[in-house]
């Protein structure tokens, strides 16, 4: 089937954004302005499509080791203002966690060494033409967004920003980089197009279209290149999204699904927490109950999730059972309130599992809890008329 990882990949930009907001005190839409800039200097550059692509792509992607970086940095963490220059392991962690990842051509270290510096002061000590182009160019473009904020909208910006990298010329940038910056700035268009309310637009219009063909399973092989970076956020769910694939895949088949249906639901079941990369982690991590306003926060993930997902063609249905994994058959679930009779068998067997799933894994406040006593609390949540009697039946036999 025509897969469209434009639309995949924007969608999910989203929920990295979030992460680097939290972490690096990032403003909104960071990585897409990033891959707005990196574009415009590829295509500079002379660079064809696919290569305009794939440095979008790795743009987007370029911290996607920050949430699991994050895991071995409690402390700092919590003050949210992390110094990514302290962080050389989110560069190794991103280029491991992207390997999976469709490019169209040799990406190899990009974003390995996405914080190399022209004079080789960087984490690694490559300097000068040894840096890959993609690397030079999405280093720029962060560097630059993360100290200036180019999509603010302010008198004197332009100048204030070719200040800036003129003062880093030769030493965190190429020159001939600066140069090219300093020329496609020139139209005022260019600022506006960084500006929140054009940014898609300008995306969509820069970003070359991409359809590949793939299958089901060549989906949710992409599609574990964002799980693995959601199970990072916490290191209570560190294989939340996996184990649940896992259970929901085995369930599926016991229950009669295809093929086909099973690989769709695993790819639901990879991205059901997407929508958690924007939640806090002093929401996720906190080792007591959360009060009435964290608790409203935590609520709003599978909103995310949906907006995160429902723009991907072709993943219509999948959007609907990941985004609906918190809803109840009682209409008293959330985001939506949807009654029972619109949620089909596999979102109310994502709801089952994902109970199931949680309640087993360690969590800040309590131990993991064993099969019986899980399905202890999801009876109670059938006499409740929260879950499908049925499916917890059928979870019970099955992993009993």
């Amino acid at each position: 089937m025509p897969f469209n990882l434009n639309r995949y990949l924007l969608g999910l930009s989203m929920a990295i954004d979030c992460v680097e907001n939290e972490l690096l005190g990032a403003t909104s839409n960071h990585g897409r302005r990033v891959a707005l800039v990196a574009m415009r200097l590829a295509r500079a550059m002379g660079m064809n499509d696919a290569q305009v692509f794939d440095c979008a792509a790795l743009a987007i992607l370029h911290d996607n080791g920050l949430a699991q970086e994050n895991l071995t940095r409690p402390d700092q963490q919590r003050d949210r203002l992390l110094q990514v220059e302290d962080m050389p392991a989110h560069c190794e962690i991103g280029e491991t966690n992207v390997s999976r990842f469709p490019f169209q051509g040799d990406t190899f270290e990009t974003i390995l060494l996405h914080h190399e510096n022209w004079d080789g002061s960087g984490f690694f000590g490559v300097e000068g033409e040894a840096i890959p182009w993609m690397a030079q160019v999405i280093a720029l473009a962060d560097y630059t967004d993360l100290k200036l904020n180019l999509g603010e909208a302010r008198p004197g910006k332009r100048e204030q920003v070719l200040k800036f990298l003129q003062a880093r010329r030769g030493l965190h940038f190429s020159p001939a980089l600066v140069e090219l910056f300093t020329e496609i700035s020139a139209p005022t268009s260019f600022w506006l197009d960084l500006r929140d309310p054009f940014l898609d637009v300008a995306l969509n219009r820069t970003m070359p279209e991409l359809a590949i063909e793939a299958d089901w399973q060549e989906i949710l092989e992409i599609s574990r290149v964002f799980s693995r970076i959601i199970d990072s956020k916490s290191r209570f769910t560190h294989s939340h999204s996996s184990g649940l694939e896992e259970k929901t895949a085995r369930m599926a088949g016991y229950l009669g699904a295809d093929p086909t249906t099973i690989l769709q639901l695993r790819i639901a079941a990879a991205l059901h927490d997407v929508g958690k990369l924007a939640m806090p982690n002093a929401i996720l991590d906190k080792p007591g109950k959360l009060d009435d306003a964290e608790r409203a926060r935590m609520m709003e993930h599978t909103y995310f999730t949906r907006k995160c997902l429902e723009g991907i063609p072709g993943l219509e249905q999948i959007t609907e059972w990941a985004s609906n994994h918190h809803e109840k058959l009682n209409g008293a679930g959330y985001p939506l309130r949807l009654p029972g009779e619109e949620l089909d068998i596999w979102s109310r067997l994502l709801t089952v599992l994902d109970i199931y799933q949680a309640l087993t894994e360690e969590r800040p406040y309590r131990q993991s809890l064993t099969h019986r006593q899980t399905m202890e609390i999801l009876y109670r949540l059938v006499a409740e008329g929260e879950v499908d009697p049925g499916l917890v039946k059928a979870v019970d036999r099955a992993f009993a």
